[in-house]
């Protein structure tokens, strides 16, 4: 009886590994359109800063991500637990915060004078320039930041995991997310890392001797890598504020159901074209996505520039009599 209940409890173990590996495996394939925004976000809100502290930086902003991760895999299970309804709300404001900031950097230009850019490059530059001490303060503004990003595509990504498995008992629920935020972080991060060292390996591969055949190769590859880098880098940022529009928007308006379907009959209206219409029947959902971030981005930044100066206005003077 011992051998079989045995036996018993293995098999029950195999189904329930066999089923969170299948729902770690649906879960993983829905979150990675976002896996693929969050990674551009990341990479571009921790460039910039010193070639030897660009690692580091990284593994904070992973430790700031495992974090996050601690705190909303419970909050998101409490939720659907008792709160079901909480979710898309709280999820939303993520998305309004998210276009926020997209639109925030679209706008600098008109918000911001020349004299304010070329002050705050001249302090990038002589922070960069100065010695590690000095440059505490900018890595945490820049780790604050991108831990701040982190924490709302995380949270998308765990709601669309709970979705996943919200038919499933409670403790496979636990292992999928918590696996989820393991391999995601895991793979954002490590790939991050991989980004901003790019110009680094390829100064490694120019300065590798050996063969004259295997010297060429490697010298031509970090040829390769150093032109790329930087490219890619500049690219980043663009990437980056788009993807801001393209997750912040498609939570808002995954979030209104009019808005959601109004999407989707587009799509399928454009999909009726001839030539081009599975292409963009593919494209008009993210096209969409990203125009419904921009417009509310620019009504975020314009309430929240309003408030400011409300604020500035009716703030009390002290020191006056």
């Amino acid at each position: 009886m011992a051998g079989a209940s045995l036996l018993t409890l293995l098999d029950d173990i195999a189904s329930v590994l066999d089923d969170v590996a299948s729902m770690t495996g649906m879960a993983a394939k829905k979150t990675a359109g976002v896996l693929g925004d969050d990674l551009a976000l990341n990479a571009e809100q921790v460039s910039g800063v010193r070639a030897n502290r660009e690692l580091p930086v990284v593994w904070a902003v992973a430790l700031g991500s495992f974090k996050n991760k601690l705190i909303l895999v419970p909050m998101a299970l409490a939720l659907s637990a008792f709160a079901p309804g909480v979710i898309t709300p709280v999820l939303m404001l993520g998305g309004a915060y998210l276009c926020f900031e997209g639109f925030e950097k679209l706008a600098h230009k008109f918000l911001h004078s020349a004299a304010e850019d070329q002050s705050a490059h001249n302090e990038l530059v002589q922070a960069l320039a100065q010695e590690e001490v000095d440059i505490v303060a900018f890595e945490k503004d820049k780790i604050k930041g991108a831990v701040r990003t982190d924490f709302v595509l995380s949270g998308e990504i765990i709601i669309i995991t709970l979705g996943t498995v919200a038919g499933a008992p409670f403790s496979t629920q636990v292992t999928v997310l918590s696996l989820i935020g393991i391999i995601m972080t895991v793979g954002v991060y490590g790939l991050v890392g991989l980004i901003v060292k790019l110009d680094d390996i390829g100064l490694y591969l120019k300065q590798k001797q050996g063969s004259a055949a295997l010297r060429l190769l490697r010298h031509g590859t970090g040829d390769a890598l150093l032109s790329f880098a930087p490219r890619l880098m500049k690219s980043l940022t663009v990437i980056g504020t788009v993807a801001m529009f393209l997750v912040g928007g498609g939570i808002l308006t995954h979030g209104i159901p009019a808005a959601h379907h109004w999407i989707e009959s587009a799509s399928q209206a454009a999909g009726t074209l001839a030539g081009v219409g599975a292409v963009l029947q593919a494209i008009t959902p993210s096209l969409l996505n990203i125009i419904a971030g921009v417009i509310a981005g620019a009504i975020v930044l314009g309430a929240v520039t309003l408030a400011q100066r409300m604020y500035g206005v009716f703030k009390p003077q002290t020191g006056q009599k």
